[in-house]
């Protein structure tokens, strides 16, 4: 079982209540047109870098939408002989799942995974990500050597920048933040006033919500 994923994980680094709200309000979440632009972009450069591992497996293929057995199907691929490269390998720790966009084991069992940004430069939101996805993938796996985020150039060909050391450095500030997340889904609603935070890094999908519409209009789609 989990309760926080990476998207939940960094809109809480955002927003408490934005997180409290994903998870148990999610129909009152609004994406702007541009938003879904940006994803589908997101997506097409995603597609091209995992082109660069043509034998790689893709979980998210054969398991569709079903995440829970994402991590059992992951762990048992991990167990093959040789080198075994995985698309949306899932893994879950203390709660938290994270699904990996490229996940390389090499033959001789060490572990590089790979962290697909359509992005000019490496971002300090993407680095919250990846520390989050190695705060949960090193409490799972043995040899993890390398974690690397892949970044756009500008002609959509993939820069790599290291990000390994880092994300174990900050391995207590991230489970730290895990636990404050868990005990502020346990509790109510927290009252945060919107503010400038509101949109940075990512405009929050429940702005609307928080400056007045009731959840009523929300639901109904009075959202133009």
């Amino acid at each position: 079982m989990y309760r926080l994923t990476k998207s939940k994980f960094i809109l809480g680094l955002q927003c408490e209540k934005a997180l409290y709200l994903d998870i148990y309000k999610p129909q009152l979440a609004y994406f702007a047109p541009e938003t879904i632009a940006r994803f589908r972009r997101g997506r097409e450069f995603e597609t091209k870098v995992k082109g660069l591992f043509p034998n790689a497996i893709d979980i998210s293929r054969q398991l569709g939408r079903n995440i829970n057995r994402y991590p059992e199907l992951t762990a048992n691929l991990l167990l093959q002989p040789g080198e075994v490269t995985i698309c949306e390998a899932g893994f879950v720790f203390n709660e938290v799942l994270v699904l990996a966009d490229v996940v390389n084991k090499k033959a001789d069992g060490t572990i590089n995974v790979f962290e697909i940004k359509n992005s000019l430069a490496v971002k300090d939101v993407f680095r919250q990500d990846v520390n989050l996805q190695y705060y949960v993938i090193s409490n799972q796996v043995k040899r993890l050597t390398s974690f690397q985020v892949v970044y756009n150039d500008g002609d959509n060909n993939p820069l790599f920048h290291e990000l390994i050391e880092e994300a174990e450095s900050n391995m207590q500030e991230t489970a730290s933040h895990v636990e404050r997340f868990k005990t502020i889904l346990q509790g109510l609603e927290p009252t945060i006033k919107t503010g400038e935070y509101c949109k940075k890094p990512y405009e929050c999908p429940f702005m609307r919500y928080c400056n007045g519409k009731t959840s009523a209009q929300l639901e109904l789609g009075y959202l133009q």
